[in-house]
């Protein structure tokens, strides 16, 4: 027995079926009806039955769902005692995130839900990969990550922002728009710094298009890209939502565009106050570019 069940079982019984439970619960409905039926054989008895579309309680169904939310009650209290500020500091909250996400959670989502939640204490976990990211939610050691989709059927995804892959390039490059990514196979590209999380996502693209362009400047210095690019020495490819001045160049798109989606992901088990203000407070800031959650 563990306390998964028992909250399977109880949002079943205040649901009436078990796809409702489901779907409240953001887990799949087949996975809810196996927890309960092992529940089931575990303790040797029938807790609900049929009626109709639905499922109503058993009498030995209604005790084991009255003693489950004495103990869900009580682990809730447990839980919450975390957040009590008794020596002043206040919760913690632990999220994931990947090398090439982490500027993103760091520089832009922390502090502003720091200025939100100034007692919630946020402590990054860094993950080499989105299979990294996986493993450290499933072992508990992160309440949520922020990382790139899809992500494993066994985790709760919310869609985060989706990113447009562009080409900036001098204003007297000739080139067809919108741009064809075969067109980018020997063309002169400035380009992040081998070896590090930048330069990793964009020879992935490179890879997925099969094109092999001729690197003309490698560097991490993001903020001498567009000035390299407009002494006319090559192209870049970023995202478009991270253009802060476009003067001097020219941003085209691709055909068939070239996208990046990026969520907030969790482990299906009931999420702490802190990590459940945050996701709230991302989806406000990323608009939550699909509408719902994936699993």
């Amino acid at each position: 027995m563990n306390l998964r069940q028992l909250r399977y079982v109880v949002a079943t019984a205040d649901h009436g079926t078990m796809t409702s439970a489901a779907q409240a619960l953001y887990v799949a409905q087949p996975a809810l009806s196996r927890a309960v039926r092992e529940l089931e054989r575990e303790l040797g008895v029938e807790l609900f039955a049929r009626s109709g579309r639905g499922v109503v309680l058993t009498p030995v169904g209604e005790q084991v769902v009255r003693q489950a939310r004495a103990a869900l009650d009580a682990v809730d209290a447990i839980e919450g005692m975390s957040a009590a500020r008794s020596d002043g500091r206040g919760a913690e909250l632990r999220v994931a995130t990947t090398p090439s996400l982490e500027p993103e959670l760091t520089g832009r989502l922390i502090p502003r839900f720091a200025r939100d939640q100034p007692a919630v204490r946020v402590r990054v976990v860094r993950c080499g990969g989105r299979d990294e990211v996986a493993a450290v939610l499933r072992a508990g050691r992160a309440d949520l990550a922020l990382t790139d989709l899809p992500v494993p059927g066994d985790l709760t995804a919310h869609p985060f922002e989706q990113r447009e892959l562009v080409l900036i390039s001098p204003l007297a490059l000739k080139v067809r728009e919108p741009v064809p990514p075969a067109a980018l196979d020997g063309m002169r590209l400035v380009l992040p710094a081998r070896g590090g999380a930048r330069r990793a996502e964009i020879d992935t693209v490179l890879r997925r298009v099969g094109a092999k362009p001729v690197p003309v400047v490698e560097t991490d210095e993001r903020g001498a890209w567009l000035g390299w690019v407009r002494a006319g020495m090559g192209s870049l490819l970023w995202y478009r939502n991270q253009l802060d001045d476009t003067e001097g160049v020219a941003v085209r798109s691709f055909l068939p565009p070239i996208t990046r989606l990026i969520g907030l992901v969790h482990a299906h088990r009931r999420l702490p106050s802190s990590a459940r203000d945050f996701l709230a407070f991302a989806k406000d800031a990323g608009g939550d570019p699909r509408g719902r959650e994936h699993r």
